[in-house]
C-alpha cells in the first residue's frame, strides 16, 4: 500500500504536466495549428460537439486555418461556434471550406498570452501541490513507522519539487516562444 502511495503521486503529477502541455497547445505563439479550435464546441443537430469531430482541420501555411466540414450544411454553424468561442478569429468561407486568416500576433496580445500561460502554470503547480497533500495525508493516516512516514514525505516532496520544476521550465520555453517575433 505504501509503495503505491508514491506511483500514484507520481502518476498524478504527470497527469498535472500532460495538462498543462495541452493547455499550452491551445495558446497560440504565431503559427496557426489545428489546436488553436480544438476547444470549440460546434451545435451538431442539437448537440454540443467538439469541432474535429464535425470537420478536418488543417494548416496550408503559417498564417491560415483550413477548416473541411464533413457535411457542407454545417459550413454556418461552425462559423458562428469558432465566433462564439471568443478566440479572436474572423472566419469567412468559400462556400465548402471555413477559412482563418490568423492575424499576426501584436506586442500587447503576446503578453496577454505569457499571463495566460503563467496562468496555466500556476494551475498545474496547484494540482501537483494538492497531490503531494493528499498523499501526505495518506501517509500521516498510515499504521507505519515514523521513520517510514518521513522518508515517504521527503519522497513526495522530492516528486513535488521535480514537477514543479518541470511546470516552471515548460512555462520558460513557451514564453520564449510567444515572445519571438
Amino acid at each position: 500500500m505504501i509503495e503505491t502511495i508514491v506511483k500514484e503521486t507520481e502518476t498524478g503529477m504527470e497527469d498535472s504536466i500532460a495538462h498543462l502541455q495541452k493547455a499550452f497547445g491551445n495558446i497560440r505563439a504565431g503559427r496557426a495549428n489545428a489546436g488553436m479550435v480544438a476547444s470549440v464546441m460546434v451545435d451538431y443537430y442539437g448537440n454540443p460537439t467538439p469541432l474535429s469531430q464535425v470537420a478536418n482541420v488543417s494548416a496550408p501555411d503559417a498564417m491560415t486555418l483550413n477548416i473541411q466540414p464533413w457535411e457542407s450544411s454545417m459550413i454556418q454553424p461552425i462559423e458562428k461556434a469558432i465566433l462564439q468561442a471568443n478566440l479572436g478569429f474572423n472566419p469567412s468561407n468559400n462556400g465548402n471550406v471555413v477559412i482563418i486568416n490568423v492575424p499576426p500576433l501584436t506586442e500587447e496580445r503576446r503578453k496577454e498570452l505569457v499571463k495566460q500561460a503563467k496562468n496555466e502554470v500556476e494551475n498545474a503547480k496547484v494540482s501537483i501541490r494538492n497531490w503531494r497533500k493528499d498523499a501526505n495525508n495518506t501517509i500521516k493516516n498510515s499504521e507505519v513507522s515514523e521513520d517510514l512516514k518521513a522518508n515517504l514525505e521527503n519522497d513526495i516532496q522530492a516528486l513535488t519539487d521535480k514537477f514543479v520544476k518541470i511546470a516552471d521550465e515548460h512555462f520558460s520555453s513557451k514564453e520564449v516562444e510567444i515572445m519571438k517575433v
